[in-house]
């Protein structure tokens, strides 16, 4: 559900990633978040972008928007979720720790 959220953020934003604008648009929902629940989401979002410019952007120049975009769309979808392993969730993968998780549920 909240990835749903910040996806929906995203497409509302025209595609201009930014933790400060996912979590605004995600405490504007009539849902109510818990302050600690904000401070780790803030959390784990500054945590996630570090990890997309120290990973790819400052690696990379880009000739246009576009190639950015698909750039950063295949590093999420097919690197980032699917094989680089990540410490918080037992050093699975996203897809791994996601199948396990409904596997338990």
């Amino acid at each position: 559900r909240l990835g749903e959220k910040v996806k929906e953020s995203h497409e509302k934003s025209r595609g201009s990633y930014g933790a400060r604008r996912i979590l605004k648009d995600l405490l504007d929902d009539e849902e109510s978040i818990s302050r600690a629940r904000v401070g780790r989401l803030m959390k784990q979002l500054k945590s996630f972008f570090h990890t997309l410019k120290t990973e790819l952007i400052y690696h990379r120049r880009y000739q246009t928007r576009q190639q950015a975009k698909q750039d950063i769309f295949e590093y999420i979808e097919v690197f980032y979720n699917r094989q680089r392993r990540h410490s918080t969730i037992g050093y699975q993968t996203p897809l791994d720790y996601d199948k396990a998780y409904r596997d338990v549920a």
